[in-house]
């Protein structure tokens, strides 16, 4: 009861906080009824998506200050297990599900026991090669579609059981509904104890441990979470495209942009995920339209990454910081 409590309550937060919250919330439930364009819609729902796979990278790359590139394994895992489950036994959603984050979970687990021995730059390499591998077994693998990848069968819709929708309304609303969880479990997560023990090892690892923390198992816990996180992302992700390959789920550009999302809008805050998310998502996808077409690529990705230079060398904090300083000196 007191976690719940814990979680839904917005007290100790700033009234401009509770506003702007209040704001998102009020904006995520009239968004699909007010912009009727496909496309915006769309935008909009893959906005939601990077808000829960940034809600949760937070964890670890955020508070936990552990630069961690390979998040898109952890949404490739989930997705996978939901579509083949699917496919090859018509397993419904709600069961696939939680067996799709269950192996996200448990590759974190294993993947975070081993590679949390190593510290810093190391670390980083280290999640980008695991993620990397994993990408290629699942391109070679042709048990489970190979480069092919795994198409969804199709069922009547409206189908509940199945998550398929001939209207974008519905995804809207249940990928709303997996960021307003995410969102209130964060809300606790910064009150609990793993929270301050993941700030307490962020600051200074020395003196974490010197206060009886055990380094090594906090990071591996909040790692763990981190998946949990990506999982739920990725069973969505099966459902909503209906279609899934190790080019969409698995690539190291989806990782790298999770990442720079959430320190572009601030890592290590509560709300730095979904300003980054606000930022990137709408400008990638039309950006990444807009050039498509001319025949470039590649140049979006620099944009991203001279704005995360530009914004770290004016507030290492991101957008977030940039806004606490303004409220200060209001």
């Amino acid at each position: 009861m007191r976690i719940l409590k814990d979680a839904l309550s917005f007290g100790d937060l700033p009234r401009s906080e509770r506003i702007g919250f209040g704001v998102f919330v009020g904006i995520c439930l009239i968004f699909p009824w007010v912009i009727t364009n496909a496309f915006t819609q769309a935008v909009m729902i893959q906005f939601l998506i990077f808000c829960l796979y940034g809600l949760g990278w937070n964890l670890i790359g955020g508070y936990g200050g552990q630069v961690a590139l390979g998040q898109a394994k952890n949404v490739g895992m989930s997705a996978y297990t939901v579509a083949l489950l699917m496919v090859w036994w018509k397993i419904p959603f709600w069961v696939s599900t939680p067996l799709g984050i269950i192996v996200a979970t448990i590759e974190s687990f294993i993947l975070g026991y081993f590679l949390f021995r190593l510290k810093g730059h190391y670390f980083a390499i280290a999640t980008i090669c695991v993620s990397l591998v994993w990408q290629q077994l699942f391109i070679n693998w042709e048990w489970i579609g190979g480069a092919r990848g795994v198409e969804l069968p199709i069922v009547d819709t409206p189908n509940f059981v199945y998550m398929q929708f001939s209207s974008p309304v519905y995804y809207h609303y249940f990928a709303f509904l997996m960021v307003l969880a995410a969102i209130f479990y964060m809300n606790w997560f910064r009150k609990s104890k793993l929270g301050f023990q993941l700030r307490a090892l962020n600051s200074s690892e020395d003196l974490a441990e010197s206060l009886g923390i055990n380094i090594h198992w906090i990071k591996v816990k909040a790692y763990c979470i981190t998946g949990i996180f990506a999982g739920m992302g990725g069973a969505f992700y099966a459902v909503y495209y209906q279609y899934i390959d190790p080019f969409s789920v698995m690539h190291l550009e989806l990782s790298i942009m999770i990442a720079l999302m959430t320190m572009i809008g601030g890592a290590g805050s509560m709300w730095g995920p979904i300003i980054g998310a606000m930022i990137l998502i709408p400008l990638d996808r039309y950006l990444g339209a807009w050039l498509g077409a001319l025949g470039v690529t590649g140049v979006d990705f620099m944009i991203y990454a001279l704005m995360v230079m530009a914004i770290s060398a004016y507030e290492p904090r991101g957008i977030w910081g940039i806004i606490e300083k303004a409220r200060k000196k209001g």
